[in-house]
C-alpha cells in the first residue's frame, strides 16, 4: 500500500498526461506479475504474485533457501487466486509446499501478511514477524492477539472492524468503500482463504534470525507502518527492504504511526542508508536494485518537496481541515482515507517542529502553516 502510484487506474497501464504529451510508461511498481523465477541473491529466488491494488501489479515473495527447506517472505493476498497463484510458482521454483518451514510477514498490509495464515496451516512452517505487528482482526478482538499458532481455532469469519478513530478526526485506513462492500458481499469465499496469522516468532530490532545458511538482522523500520520490519544480511550484503525503500516510488506515510511518523520513516531510511556493504536491496514491489543511499537521498527529496506543497496550500487556503488540505495535496482519484492520513503526517511533523499552529474545530484538526 503506497502513495506514489496511486495515480495509476491499472496494472501495467501507461499513466495519462495532462498536458497532452505522450503517456508515462508505468512505474516498475505497477509492473504486471511475471510468472519467471530468479535467483536475486546467494540462496534467495524472485517469485511476484499479481495484486490488484491501485498503482501495484505485484508482490514480490521471497524464498531463502537452507538445509532444512525454505523460508518465504510476504506470500501475498488472501484469496483463492492468489493461494493458486503462490502455489504456481512454488511449482515453477521447485519448491514442495512440504519443505516451506517458515514464512515471513514484513508488515501489517494485506498484500504482504494476506496469504501467510494460509500457508502456515497448510505446511506446518512457523510465522515470523516484527515484535510490533498486530492486524485488523487483532485491533478489533484482543483475543485473537493471544491465540498461540497450532491451537486448533477455527478460522475467523467475520470482517473486522476498519473503524478506528484517527488523530486528525478523519476515517481509518481500512478498504475504499467500493472494495468493503465487496468484502462484505463475498465474505465467506474471502474467508475461506484466509487465516489470521498468528506470529510464532516476533523479532525486536537487531534480533538475529538464521535464513539461506546465514544470519540476518530484524531492523525495525517504522512510518509505512507502526511494524515495519526490514533484514540485513551483513555477509552478503543483502537488504530486504519490504515497503520501506522501493525502486521507483515513495510508500505511503502513516498518520496512523506513533509520535512523529514522517520524523520516524526519515530515519528508518538514514539509517538503513548508514549500512556498509549493501549489494543489493530486494523490495516488495518492483525489481531488486543496488544503490540503496542514492535511493533513499531521492525519497527524501520527495518528502521535503510534499512539505513545501503543503506550505503553499496553507499560504492560500489559511486555517484548512487535514480532508481540505489532502484534496490539494493529491488529485483526486487519491483522495480518501490514506491522503488524510498521509497529508497528516507532514502536518504534524511541521507542528512538531514549530512550523505549523494547529486547532480543533468540531473535533477535526485544522492546521495553519507559518
Amino acid at each position: 500500500m503506497t502513495e506514489g502510484t496511486a495515480t495509476a487506474s491499472t496494472a501495467a497501464a501507461p499513466e495519462p498526461s495532462t498536458d497532452g504529451s505522450p503517456p508515462r510508461p508505468p512505474k516498475q511498481e505497477q509492473e504486471a506479475a511475471s510468472t519467471e523465477v530468479t535467483e536475486v541473491a546467494h540462496g534467495v529466488l524472485r517469485l511476484q504474485l499479481p495484486i490488484d491494488f491501485p498503482g501495484l501489479g505485484h508482490v514480490n515473495t521471497y524464498a531463502l533457501e537452507d538445509g532444512d527447506g525454505f523460508a518465504l517472505v510476504d506470500p501475498g493476498l488472501p484469496g483463492e487466486k492468489s493461494w493458486n497463484d503462490l502455489n504456481d510458482r512454488l511449482e515453477r521454483a521447485g519448491i514442495p509446499r512440504r519443505r516451506v518451514h517458515s514464512v515471513i510477514v514484513t508488515h501489517s498490509h494485506p498484500d504482504h501478511f494476506g496469504g501467510a495464515g494460509l500457508l502456515a496451516e497448510e505446511t506446518g512452517a512457523r510465522i515470523i514477524s516484527s515484535e510490533r505487528f498486530r492486524t485488523f482482526w487483532d485491533f478489533d478482538d484482543d483475543e485473537l492477539a493471544q491465540r498461540e499458532p497450532g491451537d486448533g481455532s477455527p478460522p475467523v469469519r467475520r470482517l473486522p472492524n476498519f473503524d478506528r478513530p484517527t488523530p486528525w478526526g478523519g476515517t481509518t485506513e481500512g478498504p475504499p468503500p467500493e472494495r468493503r462492500k465487496q468484502m462484505e458481499e463475498n465474505i465467506d469465499e474471502m474467508l475461506r482463504w484466509f487465516r489470521v496469522p498468528v506470529p510464532a516468532l516476533r523479532l525486536a530490532d537487531m534480533d538475529t534470525i538464521s535464513l539461506a545458511g546465514r544470519e540476518w538482522f530484524g531492523l525495525f523500520t517504522p512510518g509505512h507502518t507502526n511494524d515495519h520490519l526490514c533484514l540485513w544480511d551483513p555477509e552478503d550484503g543483502v537488504m530486504l527492504s519490504g515497503d520501506h525503500v522501493l525502486p521507483s516510488i515513495t510508500p505511503h506515510i502513516s498518520g496512523m504511526v506513533d509520535g512523529d511518523p514522517l520524523a520516524r520513516y526519515v530515519e528508518s531510511l538514514d539509517r538503513v542508508a548508514a549500512f556498509d556493504g549493501v549489494n543489493i536491496v530486494l523490495p516488495a514491489h518492483g525489481h531488486p536494485f543496488t544503490d540503496l543511499a542514492g535511493r533513499v537521498a531521492e525519497m527524501k527529496v520527495h518528502h521535503e518537496e510534499r512539505l513545501d506543497r503543503l506550505r503553499e496550500i496553507s499560504s492560500t487556503l489559511g486555517w484548512a481541515s487535514v480532508v481540505d488540505m489532502s484534496h490539494e495535496l493529491f488529485a483526486p482519484r487519491s483522495w480518501g482515507s490514506m491522503a488524510e492520513s498521509e497529508t497528516y503526517a507532514h502536518l504534524h511533523h511541521m507542528h512538531l517542529r514549530g512550523e505549523a499552529e494547529r486547532r480543533e474545530v468540531g473535533g477535526k484538526l485544522h492546521y495553519l502553516v507559518t
